[in-house]
């Protein structure tokens, strides 16, 4: 039985690693995991926010996070109670921008 070299080894395991290495990788279209993970905290934080502001109803509001965008979907009673929840919003670390698709009820 032929023996395998360690230069194929070598390369065969860093082959390996160059596959796994970019599967974790993102794209404009699709996140890294480290983003994904990154995104979580942040509609965490946004959701958090909302839900202990009293002028705001973080129950009516979803928050997705993509690329650390917070986009705000749902409803609100007023225009000022739409323009808190992107201040709150704009508020936690790591948000890069806001998109405020909140409709008025």
């Amino acid at each position: 039985m032929p023996t395998i070299s360690k230069l194929t080894r070598l390369t065969a395991v860093l082959l390996l690693l160059a596959t796994f290495v970019s599967a974790c990788a993102g794209s404009r279209s699709q996140e890294s995991t480290g983003e994904y993970f990154d995104d979580t905290v942040i509609t965490s934080k946004v959701k958090a926010k909302l839900l202990e502001d009293k002028e705001v109803g973080g129950l009516a509001i979803n928050v997705e996070t993509f690329k650390a965008v917070v986009q705000l979907s749902g409803f609100a009673k007023s225009e000022a109670e739409r323009q808190k929840a992107a201040q709150l919003a704009r508020s936690v670390g790591g948000v890069k921008d806001v998109k405020n698709d909140i409709r008025l009820k």
